[in-house]
């Protein structure tokens, strides 16, 4: 399961990276950046369901990839 979440995350971030770039760029309407938004917010919300039903903290799921460093920026 930490595996499977780890993956998750690393999708999460990436979307809200994208997303950021969409906002900087001006290429949302105001009703898209909305639904971004809330979108974002409840998928971390679920994320922190998860990490807690299998007792894992946020840490947890940033694998250390050796000398390429941890999966996920800190």
């Amino acid at each position: 399961m930490k595996l499977v979440l780890t993956i998750v995350e690393l999708l999460r971030q990436l979307m809200e990276r994208q997303a950021l770039r969409r906002f900087d760029t001006g290429d949302l309407t105001e009703e898209q950046e909305d639904r971004i938004g809330l979108t974002l917010m409840l998928l971390e919300d679920r994320m922190a369901e998860l990490r807690d039903r299998y007792d894992l903290a946020p840490e947890d799921l940033n694998i250390d990839l050796g000398p390429l460093g941890p999966l996920l920026p800190r």
